[in-house]
């Protein structure tokens, strides 16, 4: 069976920090490719560079060397403001702590990545709704996030992350704050949709 072709492609990442007066490496010469549909999980201990991985890939932070390509765009070529642009239009971000706007209805929080991209067609409704629909808050739409139990809030992460069907989706500790029959659904949940 021929290999697919990576939809993420890192070459000679290097990634280090100054902490205080001490220089941390997280990366050397990392190689990494992720093909198209894959679903991948990084495991490792607290601080050995998971989240910054994340990061990287979707240009929220800059590598110190290397090449980090997602399709045909090579994200450390870019200038911050092109980032933004990728990150609006390519990235689904699924939060720990689910970064999600008090003020803003389920629904509405779910149609802002869409608002963002100027997709407010009927069609983008309807895709709100039946993703909504799907892990069972259709009928929470007009309730306001603090209404929510914690699994119904990341659920709900989950639906504005894939709602403008970006081209990746990256998730950052997505069960961290739940008890582990909610995770083992939150995890159920992304590998449906």
């Amino acid at each position: 069976m021929p290999a697919k072709t990576p939809i993420i492609k890192i070459r000679e990442l290097h990634k280090s920090y100054l902490e205080g007066e001490n220089h941390r490496t997280l990366f050397t010469q990392l190689d990494l490719d992720i093909a198209g549909g894959e679903f991948v999980a990084l495991v490792g201990r607290s601080g050995s560079g998971k989240s910054t991985l994340l990061n990287l890939v979707s240009g929220i932070d800059l590598p110190d060397a290397g090449q980090i390509q997602v399709g045909d765009c090579v994200i450390n070529a870019l200038n911050e403001t092109e980032r933004t642009r990728f990150r609006r239009r390519q990235v689904g971000f699924v939060f720990q702590f689910f970064n999600l706007i008090p003020t803003l209805t389920v629904e509405e929080n779910v149609l802002l990545p869409l608002e963002l991209n100027q997709l407010n067609g009927a069609e983008h409704q309807q895709r709100v709704f039946g993703l909504l629909e799907q892990v069972g808050l259709v009928d929470r739409r007009r309730r306001f996030p603090e209404q929510l139990s914690g699994g119904e809030q990341q659920r709900l992460a989950i639906v504005r992350a894939l709602a403008h069907a970006p081209a990746l989706v990256l998730a950052d500790e997505p069960t961290g704050n739940l008890d582990a029959d909610n995770g083992n659904r939150v995890m159920e949940l992304l590998l449906q949709l």
